[in-house]
């Protein structure tokens, strides 16, 4: 290990001037780093951290996720790095020794992550130590947001169609009309409507956005009910908005058409059977 002051060198590429630099603190990154450098700092990551950390800009930072805390706001650094084009994750806190750099890259284990750092190929459930040396040797990708879709293919049917997760239903595409079943991660107020008709999917789960005063969350799926559309919503609270595969993964169904009724989606129902049940409607 190399030590400098506030910051111990835990790895250096050898394809690249970067390095991994361990830090008790958010707040001891430096200018040193900006650019090339994964930081690992021992500090929660909420907004204020983060601050710190954006107006250096490393290549990609590490904190820890300090039980997350009421409205995310242990980890709400995350996202605000996202918008900066700054991969980073946290580890969980029951991992690693708060205020240690060095304890949290030799131990700790990633909780959650931002997109750019998915993209670098991180995941929930991985070493830092690990996830760090990924950081250090891969780019995030670098499109326009309307490119970063997420789909992802979760179950096909037995003729070929697909249950297809993606981040918004603004992101179904005409290759989904009246052929797959999309789960996406906006709510499904009326403004989801004209999304809904232009592309026809064969059925559709979205979030209830809360549900919202007068149900306005859930109010296009009676809408597109007189369309001949089959939809349902999962719980927001439940699932994570913005992000498709979560609904799949994590959504329990919060509210249905008549069309989804009569294809076998109750509510209380996981979100990836009613997907399914939707999917083999015609072969049930």
């Amino acid at each position: 290990m190399i030590e400098t002051p506030k910051q111990t060198e835990m790895f250096a590429s050898p394809h690249s001037n970067g390095r991994i630099m361990a830090m008790d603190s958010a707040y001891d990154v430096l200018p040193d780093n900006r650019g090339v450098d994964v930081c690992i700092n021992s500090s929660y990551c909420g907004v204020l951290p983060a601050r710190f950390i954006a107006e250096v800009h490393p290549r990609a930072a590490i904190g820890m996720d300090c039980g997350v805390g009421p409205e995310g706001s242990a980890i709400a650094g995350l996202w605000y790095l996202e918008a900066l084009k700054i991969p980073a994750a946290v580890a969980d806190v029951m991992t690693a020794h708060l205020g240690n750099g060095v304890h949290l890259y030799e131990n700790g284990i990633v909780s959650y992550l931002n997109q750019p750092a998915r993209d670098c190929g991180v995941h929930e459930g991985m070493p830092i130590k690990e996830a760090a040396k990924i950081l250090l040797e891969h780019e995030p990708k670098n499109a326009p947001a309307s490119e970063i879709t997420n789909r992802a293919i979760m179950e096909t049917s037995p003729d070929g169609r697909h249950v297809i997760a993606t981040d918004s239903i603004a992101f179904g595409s005409d290759e989904d009309r009246e052929t797959n079943v999309l789960v996406t991660a906006g709510h499904t107020g009326r403004s989801a409507v004209p999304y809904l008709l232009g592309i026809r999917p064969w059925g559709f789960i979205c979030s209830d956005g809360g549900r919202g005063m007068d149900d306005s969350g859930i109010a296009a799926l009676s809408i597109v009910e007189k369309e001949g559309l089959a939809g349902a919503t999962v719980d927001a609270t439940l699932a994570r908005m913005g992000s498709g595969i979560s609904h799949y993964q994590d959504g329990i169904i919060s509210a249905v058409n008549t069309l989804a009724i009569e294809r076998g989606i109750e509510i209380g129902m996981p979100a990836a059977l009613a997907a399914s049940n939707l999917l083999n409607y015609r072969f049930q």
